[in-house]
């Protein structure tokens, strides 16, 4: 325990020094306020006590406690006032300012040693205390991230296995699927708006984009030709299905799929389904998955059509600029077309 002595007088820091070595503190002194200053800011975290007198010449005693308990570096250290002034003016003034005591000279031995070492072990406690929170805290801010990452590579385990399974039953690869997810990525990934946690939160949902089709009759599924109205018809509601079997859930991954699912057959000019949503009004993670989604089944071979070169393909997406697409998104597409394009070269 380090305890620093302020007075004018260095016999009355002697007989304070002489009385509390017996219980072995060590000791830094000062005889004027302005020195005590220097000192507490410079061994701020090894000092564990003041003793500190009222009277002195230049800078008193108010006035050093006054600085010390402003300084948020120093604010924790006790003080107890050592001094001569008894009046209750002074004494209330003293712990107004935050002393923790007031001992009045002439002192007797046995009520400093008291007095110190109960004020010292209260600071040591104090001090052992926050480590002790701050441990905890941090103990606790570890756990709570490795469950909300556990958390998260649960719901990306359940995305990828649900994926599976639409793959296993609908006419769409697994690299379709992925390619989507890539592509949404980097249009978000260039967007202004969005942030990088945007990024990733569209790359594990969007491969949900088309989940609802477990829901679509198989014939028409699998059907090796363009639908008819009626089957168009019918195939439709894979968009709702999928939301409400999302919508439910309160984890971001899950919830972002239900809106992705929901809404990436909107158009720009209200003209999609289901609901006819307008501009803005579809969420910005629906808006990219539809590009990503066409921009990739126009530049692959389906059932019912031959692969485009991507000059047709680009055509197409120009032509449907701010009716079918955002143009927005449309504009980064183009304007980083090269990086969709090895997104898209992957078979």
């Amino acid at each position: 325990m380090h305890i620093l002595i302020v007075d004018d007088l260095t016999q009355n820091i002697q007989v304070a020094m002489n009385i509390l070595r017996e219980d072995s503190y060590t000791f830094s002194f000062a005889t004027q306020g302005s020195e005590a200053l220097k000192i507490i800011e410079r061994d701020a975290k090894q000092l564990d006590l003041i003793l500190l007198d009222i009277m002195m010449p230049g800078i008193d005693g108010f006035s050093v406690c006054k600085t010390v308990k402003e300084n948020p570096l120093t604010a924790s250290i006790p003080i107890i006032f050592l001094t001569a002034k008894t009046d209750i003016d002074a004494i209330s003034k003293g712990f107004l300012l935050g002393a923790v005591d007031y001992i009045t000279k002439p002192f007797h031995a046995e009520e400093l040693i008291a007095r110190v070492r109960t004020h010292t072990e209260l600071y040591t406690a104090k001090k052992l205390l926050q480590q002790n929170n701050i441990a905890l805290h941090q103990k606790i801010k570890f756990e709570h991230t490795r469950l909300l990452t556990e958390l998260e590579d649960s719901q990306k385990e359940m995305i990828w296995i649900l994926t599976e399974l639409m793959e296993s039953s609908s006419d769409e690869t697994g690299q379709h699927v992925r390619r989507v997810s890539e592509l949404s990525a980097l249009l978000a990934h260039h967007h202004p708006a969005l942030s990088e946690d945007d990024v990733e939160t569209i790359r594990y949902a969007s491969p949900m984009h088309d989940v609802g089709k477990l829901t679509v009759p198989h014939e028409i599924l699998h059907k090796p030709g363009r639908y008819t109205e009626d089957e168009f018809n019918a195939m439709k509601p894979h968009t709702t299905n999928a939301y409400k079997l999302l919508c439910g859930s309160e984890r971001k991954l899950i919830k972002a799929s239900a809106i992705i699912a929901h809404e990436h057959h909107e158009k720009w000019n209200g003209k999609g389904y289901p609901r006819g949503l307008k501009g803005a009004d579809i969420h910005i993670y629906g808006r990219i998955v539809a590009l990503a989604d066409v921009f990739d089944a126009l530049t692959h071979a389906r059932s019912y059509k031959e692969a485009w070169d991507i000059d047709k393909v680009l055509s197409y997406i120009d032509e449907h600029d701010g009716t079918q697409f955002d143009p927005e998104l449309v504009a980064i597409l183009n304007d980083h077309i090269d990086e969709f394009i090895e997104i898209v070269n992957i078979q």
